[in-house]
């Protein structure tokens, strides 16, 4: 503290009680040396920072001095001293294998052509089994017969995604997919530092979540030895985690993790951390600044503000405080550090569904057998799920609430340790601080309070809405839709950029990986990556079918179009797609299943749904359009006939042999799938033929109008001042009524 006076104590209350405790009798009163290791009678920066006392290391802490002590490779020798197990769990977790990422991308590329997830980005084992270390009985029960039933994608083994064999290459230039995996796609796990970029700062391991970094990634605290005008610092030297931690920054007191920490991740991909907040990126970096410059990239990205999710909103419902929910308060430590197994993708891991708060409009929450929105086209019964009265060990960690009625129920059949019963109220406590009345639909179907008619029928009178769609499905008020990744991999002239599996498995005792020092990304591999889009789009996405097997958004996910231009200069691949084994064969062209985290309160209306070809699968106006990229073309003089006059000239697009369609179209009106959907689950694909049959309702207005060739039969119905929708809608229950009227006479 000679060096560091004025630095922040790391939290408050029992932890930091238990650590200063711990520092005495290793000759540091303010603790220091328990999670970071060192000297703490060294009177340098050079002898402070190495070595640690014997009796801490013999205790199974710190060996050496560590820079960022929740680093993930001695996290179990810091961190770990008091929060035992989680280091281990988190290794195996889709945080930090990413696995279910590179099964989807190398999919796409043609490089795998399996359900399983082989690749991670480390050689991973499952030691102990597929019985979780952590939950309840039923959890591990339910966790155990999920294994069993995926296997698939719940692997006992994950490989390191292997390096290329550049001489490969010509021969086989899909290959080059795991190139750009390693260089582009795997910098966002906890095993690794973050990108030296705007936005993108952050620690690692335990670091990435619980210490605060802001986008600038400047230090605002008090400690003189950390600069302040070096990107690439913590906030503040705090730990945020629960509500009983508490940050203070300047004037600003804060609790929970802010949604932007989890954003230095999810902001490609899915993108469901930046669409939470409301923003999507675009190419245009408007509106201009005073100085008539353009914003400042954020992930390397402009972004434009669409419309955040109801439960990131500021603006309440009716009766509950103003602000928004933090993820957190909806994701578990389950769905955070993982349970000890080594799940494939998302769905493996995350254990909760919208139903766990919501309830049905038949059913509360406690009402619902376990299982409930994740079937998978299997019987899960009708056993109530009921209540928890206590959490779980690991729970305690963090704020233990009152469970008044009883703790709900995540849908594998964890206490939702901040969701309560309250009567037939469902409380749920934000780490934020904020407490918030969560809308339960069975009790808005008793007192019947719906905001609107269209609710009431969607959801009480449609019976298989409920039955077979995700809630998301509707609620979803948006997505990014990105189409066509373009990319080129060049391994000409010896061109490399940075590899993040290099990095990630390159780490030293200290357990810092190679990324870590500013002013470098670390370790290079051959190759150098350059990648754009076809055309970006954010209204209702298209439907399909999850892994689940429910209807659910789809985006466009890694629609690769690639050129590869190998070693010696040679052009091996130009624009060209890969083949994936679904449906018979499809274009890896991927649309992925997804929640897309941009919840709305008023749902799509059911046109956008049952009169949208998009919706169905389609393709935007029923893929009338964009159907030129198979022939490319050439704008110069040219004849009536299409005969390019000048001699000289350039092509101005360049064809893509394969693509004899829209990227946006999926599926034809005659059933045939056109590109890959998902890759993960095999219930994943386009909505069946029936389904679109059953749904779609274009054209309806001609049921109508078609009448209008008959002007007698017209004017006995036609009124002579122009309706309005709510008047035709009554003109359509009328004809109802009338129908019916006549049958009853019958």
């Amino acid at each position: 503290m000679s060096c560091h006076e004025g630095i922040e104590k790391f939290t408050s209350g029992v932890m930091m009680e238990s650590i200063e405790a711990m520092g005495p009798d290793l000759g540091d009163p303010a603790g220091c040396v328990v999670c970071h290791g060192g000297n703490p009678q060294g009177l340098t920066a050079e002898e402070a920072h190495k070595g640690t006392p014997a009796d801490l290391a013999e205790a199974g802490g710190p060996h050496m001095f560590y820079p960022d002590p929740g680093a993930l490779w001695i996290a179990d020798k810091s961190c770990g001293q008091c929060h035992e197990g989680y280091a281990e769990r988190l290794t195996k977790s889709l945080m930090n294998t990413e696995a279910g990422k590179l099964q989807g991308n190398l999919w796409s590329w043609g490089v795998i052509d399996t359900h399983r997830s082989v690749y991670g980005n480390y050689d991973l084992v499952d030691e102990d089994g597929n019985v979780p270390t952590v939950g309840t009985d039923a959890y591990k029960d339910y966790m155990v017969a999920f294994s069993e039933a995926h296997p698939d994608q719940m692997p006992t083994s994950m490989e390191q995604v292997p390096e290329v064999d550049v001489d490969a290459v010509s021969q086989h230039p899909n290959l080059a997919g795991i190139t750009y995996s390693r260089q582009q796609c795997q910098r966002c796990h906890v095993g690794v530092t973050g990108r030296e970029k705007r936005g993108d700062f952050r620690g690692a391991g335990c670091s990435s979540c619980h210490v605060p970094y802001s986008n600038e990634g400047l230090y605002e605290g008090n400690d003189p030895t950390i600069a302040k005008d070096q990107p690439g610092k913590l906030l503040t030297h705090q730990m945020q985690g629960t509500r009983k931690s508490k940050v203070k920054v300047g004037e600003v007191e804060y609790s929970g993790i802010p949604s932007e920490t989890c954003n230095s991740c999810h902001n490609r991909g899915k993108r469901i951390g930046v669409s939470y907040q409301g923003i999507m990126e675009f190419p245009y970096g408007s509106p201009y600044d005073e100085k008539g410059g353009k914003q400042p990239k954020l992930h390397t990205k402009n972004y434009v503000y669409i419309k955040d999710d109801l439960h990131h909103s500021i603006e309440s419902r009716e009766g509950n405080p103003a602000g928004g929910m933090l993820c957190q308060d909806c994701h578990t430590s389950v769905d955070m550090h993982g349970d000890g197994n080594l799940p494939g993708t998302t769905l493996a891991q995350v254990e909760i569904e919208c139903e766990d708060c919501h309830g049905t409009v038949s059913k509360f929450p406690w009402e619902l057998p376990l299982g409930y929105g994740e079937e998978h086209e299997t019987d899960i019964g009708d056993t109530a799920r009921g209540l928890a009265d206590d959490v779980t060990a690991e729970q305690y960690f963090a704020e233990v609430y009152d469970a008044e009625d009883g703790y709900l129920l995540s849908a594998r059949g964890n206490p939702l340790g901040n969701v309560i019963r309250r009567g037939d109220k469902v409380i749920l406590h934000s780490a934020s601080g904020l407490d918030f009345e969560v809308p339960v639909l069975r009790q808005l179907a008793i007192d019947g309070t719906w905001k609107s008619p269209n609710a009431e029928v969607a959801m009480m009178s449609v019976g298989k809405h409920m039955e077979s769609m995700e809630c998301y499905a509707c609620h979803a008020d948006w997505a990014p839709q990105c189409y066509g990744c373009h990319i080129t991999v060049d391994y000409s002239e010896g061109k490399t950029d940075v590899d993040w599996i290099h990095n990630a498995n390159s780490r030293g005792e200290d357990g810092l990986t190679a990324d870590n020092q500013l002013g470098t990304n670390g370790l290079t591999s051959p190759g150098k990556v350059a990648e754009t889009r076809s055309y970006l789009r954010w209204e209702e996405p298209t439907l399909g079918i999850n892994g689940e097997g429910r209807v659910s958004p789809l985006m466009p996910g890694c629609q690769v179009i690639t050129t590869v231009i190998d070693k010696d200069g040679n052009t091996v691949a130009h624009n060209e797609t890969w083949m994936t084994p679904d449906a018979g064969g499809t274009k890896g062209l991927d649309h992925a299943a997804v929640q897309p985290h941009t919840a709305g309160r008023e749902a799509r209306t059911c046109e956008s749904c049952h009169n949208n070809p998009k919706a169905l699968g389609y393709g935007i106006s029923g893929g009338r359009f964009m159907k030129g990229y198979d022939k490319g073309f050439t704008v110069d003089l040219e004849t009536a006939k299409g005969e390019i006059i000048p001699k000289q000239t350039q092509m101005q697009s360049q064809a893509v042999p394969s693509l004899d369609h829209d990227l946006s179209r999926i599926v034809t009106e005659e059933g045939k799938q056109l590109v890959t959907v998902g890759s993960h689950w095999p219930l994943t694909g386009p909505l069946p033929q029936d389904m679109r049959e059953k749904m779609e309702r274009t054209g309806l207005c001609m049921g109508c109008h078609q009448n209008m060739t008959n002007e007698d039969l017209w004017n006995k119905v036609n009124s002579p001042a122009f309706l309005n929708n709510e008047e035709h809608q009554d003109v359509m229950n009328k004809a109802v009524h009338a129908l019916a009227d006549k049958k009853s006479a019958q």
